[in-house]
Formats: C-alpha cells, sequence, structure tokens
C-alpha cells in the first residue's frame, strides 16, 4: 500500500504533462484490450475447422464448411471462405480477385488502431521531454542574481522533470510492445489466410479437374 502511495506522491509532482501522458495510456490501454479481444475471437479458426484444415487435404471441406458455419459472422477464415462458394460457372480467375480484395479488407480491419499506437510511441517520449524542459525551467528561474533562493522549489522542479521523463518513458514502451506484437500476430494470420486460401483453390481445381475427366 505504501509503495502505491509513492507512486501516487510520484504522479502528482510530474505537473500538467501527465494529463496528456495519462490520456495516452488510457487510450494505449483501450487498443490493446479491443485488438486482444477481436484477434482472440475472430482471427482463428474454429475448433470444428481446426481439425480439417490442411494445404494437401482436399476432402477435409465438408468438415471446414461445417465448422466455419458455426463460426461467428467476423471470423476472418469465414470470411474468406465466402470467396470460394459462388456458383461453379463463376471463373476461378473472377474467385481470385475476390479473395484478393477479402484479403485486404481483412488486413484492414484487423490492423485497426495500430497507427495510434506507433503515433504513442512516438509522442509519449516528447511529452516527457516537454515536462523535463518545463520542470528544468522552473528550477532556473528561482535563482536570482545572488545565488540560490529556493532549494525546495529547485528540488521539486528537477522532480518534475524526472517523473514526466519516466511516465513518459513507460507508456511509450508500453505501446511499442503492444505495437510490436500485433504486427507480428497480423502477419502470421496473413500467412494462415494466405494457406487457407491456397488450400481451397486446389480442391477447387481438384474437383474441375474431376469433373472434365468424367465428363
Amino acid at each position: 500500500m505504501q509503495d502505491w502511495t509513492n507512486i501516487l506522491a510520484a504522479v502528482r509532482v510530474g505537473g500538467w504533462v501527465i494529463y496528456p501522458l495519462t490520456v495516452l495510456a488510457v487510450v494505449a490501454v483501450a487498443i490493446v484490450l479491443d485488438r486482444a479481444y477481436v484477434f482472440l475471437r475472430f482471427g482463428r479458426l474454429p475448433p470444428g475447422a481446426d481439425d480439417a484444415h490442411g494445404i494437401h487435404m482436399p476432402a477435409s471441406s465438408t468438415g471446414m464448411d461445417n465448422g466455419l458455419n458455426h463460426a461467428p459472422r467476423q471470423n476472418v477464415f469465414k470470411r474468406m471462405s465466402t470467396s470460394w462458394r459462388p456458383d461453379a460457372s463463376v471463373p476461378l480467375w473472377l474467385r481470385e480477385a475476390n479473395a484478393q480484395s477479402v484479403a485486404s479488407q481483412i488486413e484492414r480491419d484487423m490492423s485497426k488502431g495500430f497507427w495510434v499506437l506507433e503515433t504513442i510511441v512516438t509522442a509519449a517520449p516528447l511529452l516527457g521531454l516537454l515536462g523535463t524542459i518545463v520542470g528544468m525551467m522552473h528550477s532556473f528561474q528561482l535563482f536570482g542574481g545572488t545565488g540560490l533562493v529556493d532549494p525546495a522549489g529547485v528540488t521539486g522542479g528537477v522532480a518534475q522533470s524526472l517523473v514526466a521523463t519516466a511516465i513518459g518513458l513507460v507508456v511509450a514502451l508500453f505501446a511499442l510492445f503492444a505495437f510490436n506484437y500485433f504486427s507480428r500476430r497480423l502477419e502470421r494470420l496473413m500467412d494462415e489466410l494466405e494457406s487457407f486460401a491456397t488450400a481451397r483453390l486446389g480442391e477447387i481445381r481438384l474437383a474441375t479437374s474431376v469433373a472434365g475427366a468424367q465428363s
């Protein structure tokens, strides 16, 4: 409890710069929670479709479709599967174009808020630096022509500088780790979607070849 009291006391010393830094911290936490939910809820194969997924398993399409039917509408794999479900008369090149368009839209939807995290990574240290400058200016203003006027005021200005810098760095580090993690998670998801689309394309080509041979 004493530690939390010391932390709150140090934050109060930080001056007005703490307020915008707090706003940035709240925004970063909100984005992290939102993206974590989105990736966990909509960014993976449903349990039923996970076992049927495989690039070289064309016979697994039935199990895959059954699993995706029970998935949420926003599930990225369900959204991608709609590109391969049109009528058989739809040309294969058109299905591929639709799949590319859907993949681009999925990437945009899943990366919402990334630019805000990237901005916080840059803005938080700069705000902390601004707080440092303001605190040091406050300390230097206490020096007069006859020397040191208010030692307590000088140390308070230095404390304000250090606290503002520290909080700015903490907020920036949190946003940086979150941005790097979700960026890597998005890259892995897009690789999985590409593998998924390749599997479905192979199934369609195989079915077309079999139908042509039988005719």
